[in-house]
């Protein structure tokens, strides 16, 4: 029996997100899931005391030893699939869990568009900026600013030039997409370590647009249950 045949709708089983509240990887599961209105349990990951490098979740849940990953279980509670990286996440959520509204258009030039911003942001501007990275190049006298505006600057730049060509309401056209889902986390970071965002006002244009929206803000990091207390938002 295939996974697909599996999750046949309904879906009966149960979706657990590992997660960590200021993961931007961990963010965008989180937000598509919001927007699809498909439940999530949540395993909180402590990625500052290296839990996520534990030989129990390395074990059992993601022998890479990041997040997020999300378990797929069944309707007896029986793990059925364990998946690791965000995009491919993202993308069995659009496959594989019915749901009304999808996050990638039904145009294929347009969905390929997306799929283009995504990997800007999942394959550009996230891995050099992962926490592995920046501790190792604190090490070395490099301070998180610079790194970032070092990094983030040239897959910024390159954003902002597709939304010349893409943007309407938002990334690709006037519905959300999951470049949207991917970019705003993205975003936080930038303004979190003080990336001059005036070089990029479509890039900003989108993000004021879209972080404000109930599903956006519900899964933001400073609305999790692992936000320490001092960080939390209440609405």
């Amino acid at each position: 029996m295939s996974l697909e045949t599996t999750l046949a709708a309904p879906f009966e089983g149960e979706l657990v997100l590992y997660t960590y509240f200021r993961s931007s990887c961990s963010c965008r599961v989180r937000t598509a899931c919001q927007l699809k209105g498909t439940p999530l349990s949540y395993h909180y990951v402590n990625l500052l005391k290296g839990e996520q490098q534990a030989q129990p979740y390395l074990d059992e849940v993601n022998p890479n030893g990041l997040v997020p990953a999300l378990q797929v279980r069944n309707a007896s509670g029986k793990t059925v699939a364990t998946i690791s990286q965000s995009v491919a996440i993202l993308e069995f959520l659009e496959e594989a869990v019915p749901s009304k509204r999808s996050l990638l258009p039904s145009d294929p030039f347009q969905r390929a568009r997306v799929r283009e911003l995504v990997n800007i942001v999942a394959c550009d501007i996230q891995p050099p900026t992962n926490l592995r990275i920046l501790k190792r190049v604190n090490g070395l006298g490099v301070t998180n600013q610079e790194w970032f505006r070092e990094y983030m600057e040239r897959p910024l730049a390159a954003y902002e030039k597709i939304l010349r060509d893409t943007a309407g309401k938002y990334s690709v056209g006037d519905e959300v997409s999951l470049a949207d889902v991917c970019l705003v986390p993205a975003i936080e970071n930038a303004l979190r370590w003080e990336v001059d965002m005036a070089k990029f006002p479509k890039v900003m244009n989108v993000f004021e647009t879209i972080r404000n929206l109930p599903e956006f803000r519900a899964a933001d990091w400073r609305h999790q249950e692992d936000t320490p207390e001092n960080l939390k938002v209440k609405d």
